[in-house]
């Protein structure tokens, strides 16, 4: 039950493609995460010199590299690119001689590299160090690729002919634009082709209640009757929460909505420097605030809750929280592919060095926030052949214009994180503080994990290379109460925008609990077709109450809606102080946006 990936000649996923050209690619190109250290030339220098430091394999590598390079120059047929790296696709790359053996003596390299970081796994040093060295090797490997340069790509230069050299002037055009516009990295997507609350995030709902940190939305019911209790959504503070509502039949809330769910939806604001005081107590306060208000808006006791990857860091501790508090206002809670225990082997662990971490922590000090371009930088030199280099050769090579998809436009717009909460999400990335008992504080209770007792659904998924699906199993473990456990077949945000009705998505589920081994649960999961969200609203619609008549109105005479949704703080409008006292009913216009 293992993800069917194949491998080039130099070692590495050879499932590489060009820029997005459908939805399942666009979905598949984004990568969004836990905020930890930004990546720097002496991090980069740092794990190249592990890698190269080993003299036996150096020289055995060199050795048979030289005698690879002299049966390339010969003529063979080893260190072939594989059918599915799109990079050498074109047919000067099996047909022209030259081209041929440049693109040998590159894969040939690039196995040797590859090779170099698999001797320093078999000598069992820390794993930390060990994705130190494949960051920086697959970083360089990627960027010394022959087709990344225009006289080493034949279709850009095809392409170049055959447009007389406008390909060229376009691809010029393009590179000073992202020189100016986007810190140098190559464009993902048009910015401007989407519209939140025209193209995106289209859910009919309203504002009913705004603190300085957070916006609450609650969803128009779209059924004749709801359950009684209601579900309060908690994204990530990193991206704007409407990655879960995207265009219709892309929207988690809609489909949530759809099962006769009341739904409510945290919105962060995105912070500015002069809020980098802005921590986990202050986020804390706000999932609480917002659990009062769905209570006393829809009149039930108690809350579901779902929390989305570091949404659900944030849940955890008000969780350990409300059961110290003897506060019983969460009645279930669910994770997207969210780690608690920071000691899973990941590629994130590059970037977890004392050093490196220290520097990350002393910049968000300095300006007060660490900037969404920073984090988005983070993400994609993780994967560089997907995420930087198809772009390289899209928009600066081949002169053409960036992908327009839902989930490109979101991911391209990102969001801040304030300094204190960037220390703090440092602190457990660091020295994994979340999972001992005091090891983090919030709302003045220590983080105890163990304390949270309800009812637990948490999600993985395979491919899911930030948050990988054996540490989310480890929540499992972490928790006190009745856990289920789900496997998306996807990666980190592809199983998360994954609705019902997408013939590639599967998932597994009723594993046998196995104290912490997931491999045995793998091995007596049943796989499913579809998607987990359909496994989840099975499981919370069995947590959610009664049926009864849908509200006719949002809010309530205590909350009543402030504005329709998507509200102010996604689009990085503040209200007026004076917009911020509670309106009638009629401000919002009902039920409709």
């Amino acid at each position: 039950m293992t993800a069917d990936v194949g491998r080039a000649s130099d070692g590495r996923d050879d499932s590489r493609g060009d820029v997005p050209h459908d939805e399942t690619d666009a979905v598949e190109a984004v990568e969004n995460g836990e905020a930890v250290a930004i990546p720097s030339v002496g991090g980069f220098l740092r794990g190249l010199g592990l890698a190269l430091a080993q003299a036996g394999p150096v020289s055995r590598e060199a050795t048979r590299l030289a005698r690879e390079s002299v049966q390339i120059a010969r003529g063979t047929d080893e260190h072939l690119p594989s059918p599915k790296d799109k990079r050498f696709s074109d047919p000067a790359w099996s047909k022209n001689p030259v081209y041929r053996r440049v693109g040998q003596l590159y894969l040939a390299a690039g196995g040797a590299a590859s090779r170099l970081v698999d001797g320093l796994e078999a000598q069992q040093i820390d794993w930390h160090d060990v994705e130190r060295a494949r960051f920086a090797v697959n970083a360089l490997t990627s960027a010394l690729a022959p087709t990344n340069t225009p006289l080493g790509n034949p279709a850009a230069l095809k392409h170049a002919f055959d447009t007389a050299g406008a390909s060229v002037l376009r691809g010029l055009k393009n590179l000073a634009h992202d020189v100016r516009h986007n810190g140098g990295m190559p464009s993902q997507t048009d910015r401007t082709a989407f519209t939140v609350g025209q193209d995106l995030a289209l859910t009919p709902g309203a504002v009913v209640h705004r603190t300085e940190v957070a916006e609450l939305i609650q969803y128009a019911p779209s059924t004749p009757t709801v359950r009684r209790r209601p579900v309060l959504v908690i994204p990530p503070p990193i991206g704007r929460y409407y990655f879960l509502d995207l265009q219709p039949g892309r929207s988690f809330v809609e489909y949530a909505v759809s099962q006769g769910l009341q739904v409510f939806m945290l919105s962060w604001r995105n912070p500015q420097p002069e809020q980098a005081d802005w921590g986990m107590d202050d986020y804390g306060r706000g999932i609480v605030a917002a659990l009062d208000t769905v209570r006393e808006i829809t009149g039930s006791d108690d809350v579901n809750t779902i929390g989305f990857c570091a949404g659900g860091i944030l849940m955890s501790t008000v969780l350990s929280h409300l059961a110290q508090t003897d506060a019983p206002v969460v009645h279930s809670a669910s994770y997207g592919v969210t780690l608690l225990d920071f000691d899973s082997e990941a590629p994130i662990g590059a970037f977890s060095a004392p050093r490196l971490l220290e520097l990350a922590q002393r910049d968000s000090r300095r300006k007060g926030i660490i900037s969404a371009r920073s984090m988005g930088t983070v993400f994609a030199w993780m994967r560089p052949d997907d995420l930087v280099f198809n772009y390289v050769i899209n928009q600066w090579l081949m002169g053409e214009d960036p992908p327009v998809f839902d989930i490109l436009a979101w991911n391209a717009d990102g969001t801040n994180l304030p300094a204190r909460l960037h220390e703090q999400f440092l602190g457990i990335f660091r020295d994994n503080t979340l999972i001992r008992r005091g090891g983090v504080s919030v709302l003045g209770t220590p983080v105890d994990l163990s304390r949270i007792e309800v009812p637990t659904f948490v999600t993985g998924a395979v491919n899911d290379h930030l948050t990988p699906w054996k540490g989310c199993y480890r929540t499992t473990q972490l928790l006190s109460g009745p856990s289920t456990f789900v496997l998306s077949n996807a990666g980190h945000v592809a199983s998360l925008v994954n609705p019902p009705g997408n013939p590639k998505a599967t998932y597994w589920a009723g594993g046998r609990a196995a104290g912490t081994d997931p491999e045995t649960w793998q091995a007596s999961a049943e796989k499913h077709t579809g998607s987990w969200w359909e496994a989840w609203a099975e499981w919370v619609l069995e947590r959610s109450g009664e049926e009864r008549p849908a509200p006719a109105d949002l809010g309530s005479d205590g909350h009543p809606p402030l504005e329709p949704a998507p509200g102010s703080y996604v689009l990085d409008r503040v209200p007026a102080p004076a917009a911020r006292e509670r309106p009638g009913r009629s401000a919002a216009g009902g039920l409709g946006r």
